[in-house]
């Protein structure tokens, strides 16, 4: 293998992906694949810690594919595969249980909202998921994983359950790194811009899907909150523009210029020109997406082959490291 670092970075197919994953997340990877070894899981193992629909579940997963190819990740140059056609995920996951602490679990933040939010169903699974997590990095030497600074807590006990292992063991997994997208693409909730856009708000009006027809998109972003003031400026900081911010910061990242330009185009206009703009300018931007996945998902064939090629691939780099760490435990192998 040559000298490119490897980045390993998985979405659960929970519900569809934003705009806000696009812009934050997903257009930045397109630059990635070039630079680096890059592997892709539609981790369809964590999402079953809250309860799934399981055709839902499945035909999410395939649609999460076709997204990212969509997208322009290209699946000859990167592994794609689903987390749960590699049985390493789980065996892994189980050792590194037996070397991760409860306190440390405990002290997950995501495990805490979670559990707020399920309370009928507080499972184990739910408690355990950073371990797997771990797990899914972890199994092939991942150099970076990109994340949002949300999920920084989990690649931090990801480098803790590591970094124990080795200290044990000896040189075993490679310590990763998390990868934190540029600045400039943090987008916000539509109804609530002082939270961040999420694929699981229940409310609709609250993000753009990137599944969403181009119609809603537009109407979408016309009944984004904003204020009463009538004057397109960014203050950063300022909750009292948190909406117009939002809307700035979107515009800029479609059209790829500075949040301040965009905002003296607008100098003594109203919103609704301005939201008519920045409306134009997504759906302009999602049209080409949604038409290529349109076009994939019409072949499924391809799709699930694209799988079944990336599970191998998959499978075969994490087995060198599964079957280390079973040496090293003193399983016989």
């Amino acid at each position: 293998m040559d000298d490119k670092k490897i980045i390993f970075s998985g979405i659960q197919p929970s519900g569809n992906l934003t705009l806000g994953n696009y812009l934050g997340a997903i257009r930045q990877w397109v630059n990635l694949q070039n630079d680096y070894h890059c592997i892709y899981a539609m981790m369809d193992m964590h999402t079953i810690t809250v309860r799934q629909t399981p055709a839902e579940l499945r035909r999410r997963t395939l649609e999460l594919l076709a997204l990212y190819i969509a997208c322009g990740i290209d699946p000859e140059e990167n592994i794609f595969f689903i987390q749960s056609h590699n049985s390493a995920h789980a065996e892994l996951a189980w050792v590194l249980n037996c070397y991760t602490y409860m306190g440390e679990l405990q002290r997950m933040t995501q495990f805490k909202d979670k559990s707020s939010r399920h309370a009928e169903n507080i499972n184990a699974g739910l408690f355990t998921y950073p371990v797997l997590m771990a797990s899914d990095i972890l199994l092939y030497q991942t150099d970076y994983v990109p994340v949002g600074k949300d999920q920084m807590q989990h690649i931090e006990i990801c480098r803790d359950i590591a970094q124990r292992f080795n200290s044990i063991y000896g040189d075993v997994f490679k310590i990763p790194e998390g990868m934190l997208p540029k600045v400039g693409a943090n987008i916000m909730s539509l109804q609530e811009p002082t939270k961040k856009m999420s694929k699981s708000d229940p409310n609709p009006k609250a993000y753009i899907s990137m599944l969403d027809d181009m119609n809603v998109i537009a109407k979408k972003i016309k009944s984004a909150v904003t204020d009463s003031e009538g004057v397109v400026e960014y203050r950063e900081g300022d909750d009292t523009k948190a909406g117009i911010n939002n809307l700035l910061s979107i515009m800029s990242s479609v059209t790829g210029r500075a949040i301040d330009d965009v905002a003296n185009d607008y100098a003594g206009k109203g919103y609704g020109d301005f939201k008519a703009d920045v409306a134009e300018a997504v759906v302009e931007t999602m049209r080409p997406i949604r038409a290529e996945f349109d076009r994939l998902m019409v072949d499924k064939k391809y799709l699930t082959d694209i799988c079944a090629k990336g599970a191998e691939s998959a499978r075969r780099i994490s087995g060198r490291t599964l079957a280390k760490v079973y040496k090293k435990v003193g399983f016989v192998i």
